[in-house]
């Protein structure tokens, strides 16, 4: 089926240049891809570009770009492929014949595997992983999404990665691409010291805040947490999220444990807690290291892959555990929780590191500039498109 686009209309502006368009396309609709494609889109807009999001409905984002003011077409896609990959293909297509975007943006890998389908390099097409696929599943299906992710690079113009080991992650298993890294962002006015606080009970509060999934390893703090107990009686937990786990990670679950379930905002509990503690055994590089320290509150985390990349140097010593080694964390955590005065010079350094390093605005620009690139424009401003190809499905 052929798609023409036709040609795209002038839409001026006092300096008779126009912005770019970007159509975002994003499956997942939750947790931190959701977060940061809706920071990162809000970022565009006050930039002056032009953004359009296609994403399934539930979860957190299509509520939180509306909010903000973002355009979002609905994209029946599930998390992971199907028999329904044709059809979701065939929706971006009715999605790009109408918007006629600049730029197509995809976020995961469902969205990336469908995007580059639909659009197959007609377009500049950008790709963000957010974690290989291929490392959360494993024999025939971890092999497949190799061979697709080596495949599919050829359609796009870049693969952004949010942490060089992403980038080495990918290229250590063949995949040939136009690599660029830009580091996630977050929004330091809405992520910063004041403001409401969550807190379930009196007594020094550990918060975890993901999705319950194997990914995030919050069974490994609960395997971990009895021996901080121990050294810490009145201490409690609260995991904040939702997920597949969840069921499972209740059950036994001791009274100082807090299943808090999903929030719509995490900067209530971020400002409540004592730790912030993220046992992942795998992330591209996480947000909630950057939001919790924005916040000014110290975080734990595992060193995986770009994790340890968002931590300022003086954290490595006090924050960063090998994965999954629970006496590790055990230890860690008692350590911080014992050290008032240690947590509050880890939590002012790590405002100051990420309001200089990863304020979401930073990002927005960023990835701004690789459109630019992609478009030819450099850091000029853009001029209409006359005419573009048809795309082919």
């Amino acid at each position: 089926m052929r798609v023409p686009l036709g040609p795209v209309p002038h839409r001026a502006t006092p300096s008779a240049a126009r912005e770019p368009h970007v159509l975002h396309v994003s499956q997942p609709v939750e947790g931190g891809v959701a977060r940061f494609v809706t920071d990162l889109a809000a970022a565009q807009r006050g930039a002056g570009a032009h953004v359009s999001v296609a994403c399934p409905r539930g979860g957190t984002l299509t509520d939180a770009l509306r909010a903000q003011g973002c355009r979002v077409l609905p994209w029946n896609a599930s998390r992971s492929p199907g028999s329904r990959l044709p059809g979701e293909v065939a929706r971006l297509t009715q999605v790009l014949r109408e918007l006629r975007p600049d730029v197509v943006h995809a976020h995961g890998a469902q969205a990336g595997l469908a995007a580059r389908l639909a659009v197959r390099g007609r377009l500049p097409t950008v790709f963000q992983p957010h974690a290989w696929s291929f490392e959360a599943v494993d024999g025939v299906r971890a092999h497949a999404a190799v061979r697709w992710e080596q495949f599919g690079a050829r359609w796009a113009a870049r693969v952004l990665c949010v942490s060089e080991a992403e980038r080495r992650t990918g290229e250590r298993h063949g995949i040939t691409a136009q690599w660029h890294m830009v580091p996630d962002g977050v929004d330091t006015r809405r992520f910063r010291p004041e403001g409401a606080v969550a807190r379930s009970a009196a007594g020094p509060l550990v918060v975890c805040v993901g999705r319950l999934c194997r990914q995030k390893g919050q069974d490994l703090l609960l395997r971990a947490w009895p021996a901080v107990v121990r050294q810490a009686p009145a201490a409690r937990l609260v995991l904040v999220g939702d997920g597949p786990d969840a069921d499972r990670l209740r059950a036994g679950a001791p009274p100082s444990v807090e299943f808090a379930g999903p929030a719509v905002d995490a900067a209530p509990w971020y400002r409540a807690a004592d730790v912030v503690v993220l046992p992942s055994r795998r992330e591209s590089r996480a947000l909630v290291p950057l939001e919790a320290m924005a916040c000014a509150r110290p975080v734990l985390v595992t060193d995986v892959d770009g994790v340890c990349e968002s931590l300022p140097p003086g954290h490595l010593p006090h924050c960063l555990v090998p994965p999954e080694d629970v006496d590790a964390l055990a230890r860690a955590l008692t350590a911080l929780l014992r050290r008032a005065p240690l947590r509050a010079a880890l939590g002012a350094q790590g405002r100051a590191h990420v309001v200089a390093a990863h304020d979401v605005r930073q990002t927005g620009d960023a990835v701004l500039e690789v459109y630019r690139e992609l478009l030819g424009a450099g850091t000029t401003p853009f001029v209409p498109s006359q005419s573009r190809e048809s795309i082919t499905t």
